[in-house]
């Protein structure tokens, strides 16, 4: 998919043209405000699909306004502010389209199909459906009626009925616990002032997607989208969905019995398994279509065609944005529940993925490849597949992880998640009976506890990796092991991190720290290069490793299931490096080559010479990847003696996800005592700062002029200044902070204005950056000494406190979502003497800082006397 980066990195500047792109080709393109639109052209049809996506589903409701996402979605058909009742779906359909609109658990969308040279007319409905819904109380009143008639329609359903039952008691306590229609008392209670403000909270441009997919010229309708969409405004932070955690040790088997006046019993069994954005949904999707996803399937084969117990039957996953279901249901008749119940739990009690035929495994993966692909083969199916790829996972990217994924789906990992989630004490079941049928849910409970029974404890808690607390040990020669356990994931990160780096060298040997670690990863005595980039895509895992001014670290990742594999490469990578002389003169050329580019871009020419310039000792005088020269005059002994003396100090070993305790802290004891050795104390120096104030670089034949204004500050040590330090960051920068409001929304002076926060041990700097016209360069420093000046005299309002807490702590979680986010975070903590929860403290420390405060922190620090000023200028 193409990205157009400069206005999703950039939001705020002027359109960009999508004409010369290739036809067919898939735009997205971020909006000022967030909102997201993905352009498709496709000339197969004279059509147009238009739809817009809002992150207002069930999932967003509290329990008294359940099913207000849907009621909402009704009312939007009953007039707008320029279209009367019925006016709506009559332009649509009048020009021979059609338009509707869907809600689910985590979102609603509108769509509207019409003859491609209608398409105006499309987004303009779309918006007026989605923002000038009129909410007529009368109106409001009549509909609810209706959506009270589709309720009971629902509860006449069987298989309705079945999964707003089971989704109450595998997700009570959430906001998936309600049905997506809500309940009759909620949806009356339903007020328009209420969905007024559900709109408001809700329907934040930020929390949208629009997606025109048809025969358009993508650069009018990008015109027509910001025209429509560009004014609006967000009105308070975006919140993140909390995922429901699957329990460690469920509560089954529950069984829920429901008798009414059905002639056959309905019956449905369910387990909870991760959200939609888990690893873990492609092997568990492929496990439940050769289970029983069609006429070939196991349960299908044993059940319908061989025992002939049940009229149908079929298991498949539903992955939803917070959590999801592996679903087994089945259709029979009354006095034949307790033979196939008994039946279906000896099945599921001995079954085992290991023995699934190579024609079972290809045919589910060629049936599940080809129903992505035909869902596509419609306009509107194609633009709901973009759209939703777009919305909840990684746009087109993630079809091509999902279909990599599908193809790497193996026996041993459906055998895994079977094991770890179709389990009996995770079990939930709901049956439709009819009257007097003899069907009892303690029977139906008694048969799953003698011929499937849960696990003890101890046994249950080895199934999968059990969450404890974080744990820190020390290990041999002053080094330290970290365990974060966290099971949501069957994946193992690990974060190794020494200091060092920049820190080891001298003036001469700059750039020999970043050279080692790119070299580090190319080959090990045993494995070449080659054979280890192999044995890694093989087994689905990463290794790298990095420098900088006073670290340097090694990080994996990988599948939980081959760790046994893993551990051996990281050993041999740590204590028998190859550094061969090919693979070396290969990392030269690259880094060299990096080096060239950097210096090709303003902003990476400024960040290679900004440290230089700011700093005349210690490793932050450097230049982190060296000269061209100097990397190119580096000998393979430098390297071997660099890394000799490096590879000596202690280290911090993180690990986070699932793992094998036992194993890792072998490895880690290991480790620790074939490398580490006695050596002098590292130190982190307080650096001294340079005396010059300004520097200018020249870089011809470019447009635009970059500076750099930065103020000295304290090192990560002062945990109270670096609270008031981030907060202050956190006011100024971004498309909401006082540096964009003002030099770029009121004065207009930038493309890009922001800033900067950097803190080592025992320094830091902040640094307020704007590219702008070469012409307006002295007002761009007027504008920042402006802003400065208003903070020293003025103490900030609460609400730009609160929005700066704000950006503090969501930043954070957004940030530290990974994995491997969060070893490298507490190794690196760590390392440098930190506590773990570092960051914590800092982000609570944020909550009680004083508008006086960060007058006080600009007084000291950012005066303009104080500056350091570099530009870049054509």
């Amino acid at each position: 998919m193409k990205q157009t980066d400069t206005a999703k990195k950039q939001p705020d500047a002027v359109l960009p043209s999508l004409a010369g792109a290739a036809g067919g080709e898939t735009h997205v393109i971020t909006l000022k405000n967030g909102l997201r639109i993905l352009i498709k052209e496709d000339d197969r049809f004279p059509l147009a699909s238009v739809k817009l996506w809002v992150h207002a589903g069930s999932g967003y409701e509290t329990p008294d306004i359940a099913g207000i996402s849907h009621l909402l979605e009704h009312m939007v058909f009953k007039g707008t502010e320029k279209r009367a009742m019925g006016k709506v779906a009559m332009d649509i359909e009048s020009v021979g389209g059609n338009l509707n609109a869907g809600t689910s658990f985590d979102y609603t969308v509108y769509y509207v199909d019409v003859p491609a040279d209608q398409w105006r007319l499309g987004l303009d409905t779309i918006t007026d459906m989605a923002f000038h819904s009129l909410i007529d109380p009368n109106e409001l009143e009549s509909e609810k009626k209706v959506v009270i008639e589709e309720l009971e329609r629902g509860e006449d359903s069987p298989n309705r009925r079945l999964f707003k039952t089971l989704q109450s008691m595998i997700w009570k306590g959430t906001s998936y616990e309600w049905p997506v229609i809500g309940y009759h008392e909620t949806v009356l209670g339903i007020t328009r002032a209420t969905i007024k403000q559900y709109i408001a909270e809700n329907y934040q441009p930020q929390s949208m997607l629009l997606t025109v997919v048809g025969k358009i010229d993508p650069d009018e309708v990008l015109a027509e989208a910001e025209r429509l969409f560009g004014h609006l405004r967000n009105t308070q932070p975006l919140t993140p969905p909390e995922i429901i955690e699957v329990p460690q040790i469920g509560q089954g088997p529950r069984v829920v019995k429901m008798e009414g006046k059905w002639n056959k019993v309905y019956l449905a069994a369910a387990f909870p398994i991760p959200h939609s954005g888990s690893v873990e949904n492609t092997g568990l999707e492929v496990l439940s279509h050769i289970m029983g996803g069609d006429d070939t399937s196991r349960l299908y084969r044993t059940f319908k065609y061989d025992r002939q117990l049940v009229d149908d039957i079929s298991a498949t996953t539903i992955p939803l944005e917070r959590g999801g279901i592996f679903y087994i249901s089945a259709t029979l008749d009354a006095d034949k529940v307790d033979e196939f119940w008994t039946g279906l739990n000896t099945e599921l009690s001995a079954f085992t993925p290991l023995d699934f035929t190579d024609q079972e495994l290809d045919r589910a993966k060629l049936n599940l490849e080809s129903s992505l692909f035909l869902s596509k083969e419609t306009l509107s199916g194609l633009a709901s597949k973009l759209g939703y790829m777009e919305f909840f996972e990684d746009g087109e990217q993630a079809e091509k992880n999902y279909l990599h994924d599908l193809r790497q789906v193996t026996r041993k990992e459906m055998d895994e998640l079977y094991h770890k989630y179709v389990r009996p004490d995770q079990l939930a079941v709901a049956v439709l009976v009819p009257e007097g049928n003899g069907v009892h849910e303690d029977k139906l409970t008694a048969i799953t506890n003698e011929v499937w029974p849960v696990k003890d404890a101890a046994q249950a808690e080895a199934v999968v990796t059990q969450d404890a607390a974080p744990e820190e040990m020390a290990l041999p020669g002053g080094s330290k092991l970290v365990l974060l356990p966290d099971s949501t994931l069957p994946y193992t990160a690990m974060s190794l991190y020494w200091v060092g780096g920049d820190g080891e060298l001298t003036p001469d040997q700059q750039g020999l720290a970043a050279l080692t670690a790119t070299a580090l990863t190319r080959g090990t005595m045993r494995m070449s290069a080659t054979e280890v980039q192999d044995f890694l895509s093989d087994h689905a895992a990463a290794l790298s490793s990095t420098s900088g001014r006073n670290v340097f670290a090694l990080e994996t990742k990988f599948p939980t299931r081959f760790t046994d594999d893993l551990l051996p490469l990281i050993t041999e990578t740590l204590t028998s490096p190859a550094f061969d002389k090919t693979e070396v003169a290969r990392a030269k050329q690259d880094q060299i080559a990096s080096i060239k580019r950097s210096e090709d871009q303003p902003l990476g020419l400024a960040f290679r010479h900004l440290f230089p310039f700011l700093y005349k000792t210690g490793p932050y005088a450097l230049l982190r990847q060296g000269t061209p020269e100097g990397v190119e005059g580096f000998t393979n002994a430098d390297i071997i003696r660099f890394w000799n003396r490096q590879s000596m100090q202690p280290f911090t070993l993180a690990v986070c996800g699932q793992f094998d305790r036992a194993a890792i802290t072998k490895f880690a004891k290991d480790i620790a005592r074939t490398l580490t050795a006695p050596v002098s104390e590292y130190e982190f120096t307080t650096p001294e700062w340079g005396q010059e104030r300004e520097m200018n670089l020249k870089l011809a034949d470019r447009k635009q002029s970059h500076i750099l204004m930065t103020f000295p500050v304290t090192g990560k040590t002062d945990l109270d200044a670096s609270a008031e330090l981030s907060m202050l960051n956190a006011i100024l920068s971004g498309q909401s902070g006082l540096l964009f409001r003002d030099l770029r929304d009121k004065q207009g002076l930038a493309y890009t204005v922001t800033s900067m926060l950097w803190q080592s041990t025992n320094t830091g700097f902040i640094t307020l950056y704007i590219g702008t016209s070469p012409d307006t360069v002295d007002k761009s420093l007027d504008g920042f000494r402006k802003v400065l000046g208003e903070l020293a005299a003025t103490p900030l309002p609460d609400e730009e406190l609160a929005r700066a807490r704000n950006i503090l702590s969501g930043e954070y979680y957004q940030n530290h979502q990974s994995l491997i986010s969060r070893s490298r975070q507490a190794a690196s903590l760590v390392t440098r003497g930190f506590d773990r929860d570092y960051d914590d403290k800092l982000i609570e420390r944020a909550k009680s800082v004083t508008p006086e405060e960060l007058q006080n922190l600009v007084r000291q620090f950012m005066t303009p006397d104080k500056a350091y000023i570099m530009t870049v200028t054509p």
